[in-house]
Parts: C-alpha cells; structure tokens; sequence
C-alpha cells in the first residue's frame, strides 16, 4: 500500500480526484487529478523555478467532497491540503509557486501577502509534522 518516495519538498496530487463537483472525469475519460497532475509537469518542465519541488501522485487523498486535491509537504515543516481546483495550467502554477514559497520557508508557514493568487481560498487543512503540533 505505501510506496517510498524521495523525501523532500513535495506536492502529492490525487490523480483519481473528480474533474469537478458536477463532472467525474472529462470527454475522454481523463479524471481531473490526472489532468491536474500533467498540467502541473508541463508548468514545471517549462520553469526552472518551480523544479525544486517534487511532484508525486497517488491515487485518492480522501478529501472526495473537493476536486482536484493536493497535499503540499516538505519534512519538518507544517503540510497543507488544498482542493476545488480546475486542472488547467493557472492553478497548476499557483500550487507549484506556493509549494516552492513553502519550500524555502522556515517551518511551513508562508506570509499570506506571498500567496499567489490561485491558492487563495483552497485550503482545506493544515498538518503539523510527525513531533510537533502548530501554536
């Protein structure tokens, strides 16, 4: 059930994620993580920036009441879940932005004023690393 990855700074996609709320895969069958997931390699193959940050993909998150879900996390530092993406490019870039922020922080905790915009309003949840809970 657990396959081991190269720790790090990562974002997890949920590539069996629904398309949306209303739709469960598009015309050809594609669920939206999948879609989400190769939006977000083009976006980094495309931009040396973002290429610090691991993409790695499981299937469901858990989190089936919120399309295209992510999980951003990096050891020692918080995590969050995001979700109700649209799996296109624009949020592919704002993921892979905040995760790179998240990345080059201290513990976590990026300054709201550093967020791009297309992360606002998709957190769904924040979780402390193994050890520690958040003050």
């Amino acid at each position: 059930m657990l396959e081991p990855v190269v720790p790090g700074p990562s974002v997890v996609v949920c590539n069996t994620c629904r398309l949306s709320t209303e739709a469960r895969q598009d015309e050809q069958g594609r669920r939206g993580g999948a879609l989400l997931e190769d939006a977000m390699r083009s976006v980094q193959a495309a931009d040396p920036a973002l290429q610090g940050v691991a993409i790695q993909a499981m299937p469901c998150l858990f989190a089936c009441a919120r399309s295209c879900t992510v999980h951003i996390r990096a050891p020692g530092k918080v995590g969050y879940v995001l979700g109700d993406f649209t799996p296109d490019a624009e949020a592919a870039r704002a993921i892979l932005q905040y995760a790179a922020a998240h990345a080059a922080s201290d513990e976590g905790r990026v300054p709201f004023r550093e967020w791009p915009q297309g992360v606002k309003g998709h957190f769904i949840t924040r979780t402390p690393p193994e050890g520690f809970v958040c003050t």
